[in-house]
């Protein structure tokens, strides 16, 4: 098992990508603790995992723009399991539009979760990794992140933030050996895309050079190769996880 006795954090883990990370990881032997604000979804995966992870699989409520609830939380677990060793910055909303049409409030909320969530709940789980000289945190930014999208000025902004975010924190803590990646996701299939008309799917098809939507177990795939030890001389870095889109 290539995460067998490490303690994960996953946010926005109850469903699409974040739970096919948290599934794979148990899966992998971690101990994940899954972060959401939807109550009813993570009740629900978590139920669903029980039967084959037991008490390896945990759900906190946690809105993780508010950062009194996310320092709590990982304080209750560094109280339970002593240590945190994997951080999967996963959360994230879409509130699309031109930007002559997108209200300040909707560009404000897509920030405050995709962008400085990401930051609180980072700060606040360093900490510990630092005084075990060892981690690993994973930021989930998108491939419009690197290339922007029309009527995506604040979602494209927030996770070319996350970008930023990510080699800034690799140079901060690689000394204390403390490894921080990112994967930009392409067109994913999730209850998003399913919604995307044929035509839309056919333009898309275009723009991909290996002819297909990406899957949540790729993206899972490469979270593990970044937070297992195959990764170790890794940090820094933004894996384009875009069937070719980016080429």
């Amino acid at each position: 098992m290539r995460l067998k006795d490490k303690v994960a954090i996953i946010t926005g883990g109850a469903r699409g990508i974040g739970k096919k990370i948290s599934q794979t990881f148990l899966k992998e032997g971690a101990s994940v603790y899954i972060f959401d604000v939807n109550q009813e979804e993570g009740a629900r995966t978590v139920s669903a995992f029980k039967p084959a992870y037991d008490d390896k699989v945990n759900f906190f409520k946690v809105d993780i723009t508010d950062e009194k609830s996310v320092k709590q939380s990982i304080e209750k677990i560094i109280k339970d399991e002593g240590r945190i060793d994997i951080l999967v910055n996963n959360a994230g909303i879409t509130r699309d539009n031109l930007i002559l049409r997108m209200s300040l409030e909707d560009w404000k909320k897509v920030i405050d979760i995709n962008l400085t969530g990401a930051f609180i709940c980072s700060k606040h789980t360093v900490k510990y990794m630092v005084k075990n000289r060892s981690g690993k945190i994973i930021n989930i930014s998108s491939i419009v992140g690197v290339h922007g999208n029309a009527g995506q000025s604040n979602y494209s902004s927030s996770k070319a933030g996350i970008i930023g975010l990510t080699k800034t924190l690799a140079r901060e803590l690689a000394g204390r050996n403390i490894l921080v990646n990112a994967i930009a996701p392409g067109y994913i299939e999730t209850e998003m895309t399913k919604k995307l008309s044929d035509k839309i799917k056919e333009k898309l098809m275009e723009q991909i050079p290996t002819g297909r939507l990406g899957s949540v177990d790729d993206v899972a795939k490469a979270a593990l190769f970044l937070a297992s030890d195959d990764s170790n001389y890794i940090t820094g870095t933004v894996i384009n996880l875009d069937g070719g889109m980016g080429i």
